[in-house]
């Protein structure tokens, strides 16, 4: 997972105007960036898609297996839309059981975003922005 984070912070640093939240977990991804052009992060993103796929498929021996499904852009709406999908974004590693705090997981934004911002605001920010019922059913394991 490590190469995969490194490639796609350095294609969202390449394509977007600024990553402000991301994860990686075994089976999918989150980002939230800021850009002008959004096209062109969705062009960058498809072609690490394909050099990935391609990458994992040949390791695997399995050519042709479609490895990306569901990709989706989102406009955010309002402040609250945003501050809830970055608190969603850095709480999916435990929404799925992967560690019991945020920062532990190592392929996220979240121990850096906690110590720019500091405990306090994050806690805050999380009690400000409910994740709640956020995302239901974008990544369960039955997608």
């Amino acid at each position: 997972m490590t190469h995969f984070a490194e490639s796609l912070l350095q294609t969202l640093d390449e394509a977007a105007d600024e990553t402000k939240a991301w994860v990686v977990l075994p089976n999918h991804y989150h980002v939230l960036v800021i850009s002008k052009a959004v096209l062109e992060v969705l062009k960058a993103l498809g072609k690490l898609h394909g050099r990935t796929s391609f990458e994992w498929n040949g390791e695997e021996g399995k050519r042709g297996r479609k490895v990306w499904f569901n990709a989706a852009e989102t406009r955010m709406k309002s402040d609250a839309h945003e501050g809830a999908t970055l608190n969603y974004i850095h709480h999916n590693p435990v929404k799925h059981g992967y560690v019991g705090k945020w920062t532990d997981w190592p392929w996220s934004s979240a121990r850096e975003y906690v110590n720019e911002v500091g405990r306090e605001a994050a806690l805050e920010h999380w009690k400000a922005y409910p994740v709640d019922e956020y995302g239901a059913g974008w990544d369960d394991a039955s997608l």
